[in-house]
């Protein structure tokens, strides 16, 4: 009995070791990988009707990845060409620009004869250097670890293509090992479903208005090719590692450089309170009305998602918190503790 006792806290042990390592192994590309399983989710239904033309899971998969692919390719070139562009074209409009003249007009008279008026260029002219400075050090630091973040981009279509292709059966497999009755089973996998579809829906549908919001800003305020930045700006409001701010930011740097300050002035305060606020809002209706649960659950975990996960913590956050409360709405019921005990038995 003493052997056999042994032999278990070693089987344990040895159990507990290989989960240790495994975590480590993938703790450097988790986020990666939970991209990778979103992405599937999001685009299996596109995968399933591609299936259907082509007869070949590889195929469809491999479709699905190269397509969005040069899509993100796409995206990413004209953004940040675009985005180049206006901080060159905005520090050349920084070193010609009479900043004096400019607060002589503007400023009121109080402010220029007590000399205010030197002591803000001077403190402009710091912070746009130093703005400038560090925008400059961020593009050096994402070129030193541009390996790194093609490695990461490699694990996110490597899960997506498999995601697409085995996701069935890695479902199938999740099922057969969770110890619930098959009826319980149901149940759980379907509010699991409904859940995860509300937050991904809220999501989306939130980026979309957030786009639209950013849209009617440039029409009003007279920026050149105002439909294609809202599309853009659509799209980048969806990607939770990008965000609205990576389009209306060089638009608005964009009105500096051509010399509509007070358009410039407007955008930015029209982006910083509403176009990058608002989604919040509207995601945290969407979510809460969708799943039916609290707005202060969501927004705590929008919140805490944040700090835990970073920007991929906004549709994390709350779906961890969802299922949490699933999970103690079915204890509460009695079906999660019956279900354990009945599938012991049937075992």
């Amino acid at each position: 009995m003493e052997r056999e006792g042994f032999n278990q806290i070693i089987t344990y042990a040895l159990i507990i070791g290989l989960l240790v390592l495994a975590f480590l192994v993938i703790r450097p590309i988790i986020f990666s990988i939970i991209y990778g399983v979103l992405l599937a989710y999001i685009f299996f239904p596109i995968y399933s009707w591609i299936l259907k033309k082509v007869k070949s899971e590889n195929f469809a998969a491999f479709l699905i990845c190269m397509g969005l692919l040069m899509i993100v390719i796409v995206l990413f070139g004209v953004i940040i060409s675009s985005f180049l562009k206006q901080v060159i074209d905005f520090s050349v409009y920084l070193r010609n620009i009479n900043l004096n003249n400019l607060f002589n007009k503007t400023l009121p008279d109080f402010l220029i004869s007590s000399g205010a008026s030197e002591e803000i260029i001077a403190t402009l002219k710091t912070s746009f250097s130093g703005m400038l400075d560090g925008f400059a050090k961020s593009i050096g630091n994402h070129l030193v670890d541009a390996p790194s973040i093609l490695l990461q981009l490699l694990v996110v279509f490597f899960v997506l293509f498999f995601g697409l292709r085995d996701g069935k059966e890695a479902f199938e497999y999740m099922k057969s090992i969770i110890p619930f009755k098959r009826e319980i089973q149901e149940k759980f996998f379907k509010h699991f479903k409904e859940i995860t579809q509300s937050v991904l829906i809220g999501y989306i549908v939130a980026g979309v208005l957030q786009g639209l919001i950013a849209g009617l800003g440039y029409f009003i305020l007279g920026v050149p090719n105002a439909i294609f930045l809202t599309i853009l700006t659509i799209i980048a409001s969806i990607i939770p590692v990008v965000g609205s701010w990576l389009i209306w930011v060089p638009v608005d740097i964009y009105l500096f450089a051509t010399g509509h300050v007070v358009a410039g002035f407007i955008l930015l305060i029209y982006g910083i309170f509403l176009i990058s606020l608002v989604d919040n809002f509207i995601r945290l209706i969407i979510v809460s009305r969708k799943t039916q649960i609290n707005q202060g659950i969501v927004m705590i975990g929008m919140i805490g998602g944040i700090f835990v996960f970073g920007v991929i913590g906004l549709i994390i956050g709350p779906l961890i918190l969802a299922y949490v409360l699933l999970v103690i709405e079915l204890y509460r019921k009695h079906t999660l503790g019956e279900s354990l005990i009945f599938k012991k038995c049937e075992d």
